[in-house]
């Protein structure tokens, strides 16, 4: 969430920046809630200079009990106030939280670096990384993983309907085998604290990464309340929620594999085959809580580490630096990771790494204690390391051969009891 004190003191930068975000009607948003915050913080110092005569009386009342009159037009008057400070209290409520309602609402601001744009268009590639097949023999992966028996769509379709998927035998056993050696390269090799989360959440923890309330209808709702996450980044990030975090303790860095469920509103028609876009997919994520001075660098160690995946398997991809018009709600930057897929002859996301700076901290109230001993708010960043259903989508299509069987890559054969292919 944006800060309201940012707001007040840069508000034609935070309306310029909201309109690189193709935010419509920037000016006309910014000014309402100056208005409004304007409207909460002079009805708040009235309901406190009420409440300041409400103690004055309540003190003359007590030296007056023994004077009827002068009690009398106390009490009347302290009625009165108490009135009158409802009513306030009343609009404050209502003020803040119309206040809180366009502040949700709204993204992140781009960070300067980030290409301003409409849409994936203008995002700009970084780099590439290995040789690209281009065999026309090579099947998609829903085809080749149905022909060797391993993937089964029809009977997910019986049991919970269109994009859902089983994985079977040593298709199972492959997924099984990418997260551990995901989960093993990023706890030892590169310095994440692995854990277990859950997957159902509460509302509040949703509001605080941003997944409510603009993308309420992308979500799974449970009949309590409660919510399945959309990506581990949920439950991760809210573990410093409501927190004061000491300074020599960050950073922290935090990565779990878990189930994702996405309810894909408004993809009718994209990605309908396959396993590229399911309701329910596997996922690992990587969380980092530091101090926003260090958060671009973190971002870029991020990316590194959700690269060393992808070149110890060695799947050709590429790095883009996303366009303003192409990033997440909280994101200031993010940089998206794109493996080739032979069939599509194209490169598909696999990563996105972002950082969203104070954004989420702010909705979280997650902070720090600085140097000084000031409680400042904390800078998070989050990135896939990495899908594990598109990582398998890769395997299936670029170590495919010509008898139609899947070559292992060989860091996974340990994981794998020795098989080298499917």
């Amino acid at each position: 969430m944006l800060n309201i004190k940012d707001i007040r003191s840069n508000t034609d930068f935070i309306i310029k920046s909201l309109e690189k975000r193709n935010v419509d009607n920037s000016k006309k948003i910014i000014d309402s809630i100056i208005e409004l915050d304007k409207d909460y913080r002079d009805n708040l110092e009235k309901k406190e200079k009420l409440l300041n005569q409400r103690n004055i009386v309540s003190k003359d009342l007590g030296r007056n009990k023994n004077d009827k009159k002068k009690f009398k037009e106390l009490s009347e008057k302290a009625n009165n106030l108490k009135e009158d400070i409802s009513t306030l209290d009343n609009i404050t409520i209502e003020k803040k939280k119309s206040l809180n309602d366009i502040l949700l609402s709204l993204p992140n601001i781009p960070h300067e670096d980030v290409p301003v744009g409409k849409n994936e268009k203008q995002n700009i590639e970084i780099r590439r990384f290995g040789t690209c097949k281009t065999n026309e023999t090579i099947l998609p992966h829903d085809e080749i993983g149905q022909k060797i028996g391993k993937l089964d769509f029809d009977t997910a379709i019986k049991i919970s309907g269109a994009r859902f998927v089983i994985l079977k035998e040593n298709l199972a056993r492959l997924e099984r085998a990418l997260t551990n050696f995901m989960i093993d390269i990023h706890t030892i090799e590169n310095g994440y604290t692995e854990y277990s989360v859950p997957v159902i959440v509460n509302e509040e923890s949703m509001y605080g990464t941003g997944q409510l309330p603009k993308f309420r209808d992308e979500q799974f709702q449970l009949s309590n309340k409660k919510w399945l996450i959309p990506t581990g980044e949920v439950s991760l990030t809210n573990m410093v929620s409501n927190s004061i975090i000491e300074y020599e303790k960050l950073p922290l860095r935090f990565v779990s594999v878990t189930p994702c469920f996405r309810a894909e509103a408004g993809s009718a028609g994209k990605d309908t085959k396959g396993m590229i876009r399911l309701h329910q997919f596997t996922k690992v994520e990587m969380v980092s809580i530091i101090q926003p001075e260090f958060r671009l660098k973190e971002l870029d160690r991020m990316v590194g580490c959700a690269e060393k995946i992808l070149k110890k398997l060695d799947l050709p991809y590429r790095v883009l630096l996303l366009s303003s018009g192409d990033m997440g709600f909280c994101a200031e930057k993010t940089y998206d990771l794109e493996v080739w897929l032979p069939s599509q002859n194209n490169y598909r996301e696999i990563s996105s790494c972002s950082s969203c700076g104070t954004f989420q901290a702010n909705r979280m109230k997650a902070r720090y204690k600085s140097l000084d001993k000031k409680n400042n708010l904390v800078a998070t960043l989050n990135g896939s390391g990495l899908a594990v259903g598109r990582t398998i989508v890769s395997i299936l299509e670029n170590y495919q051969n010509i008898d139609g069987s899947i070559t292992i890559p060989e860091v996974l054969r340990g994981y794998m009891n020795g098989i080298k292919k499917i």
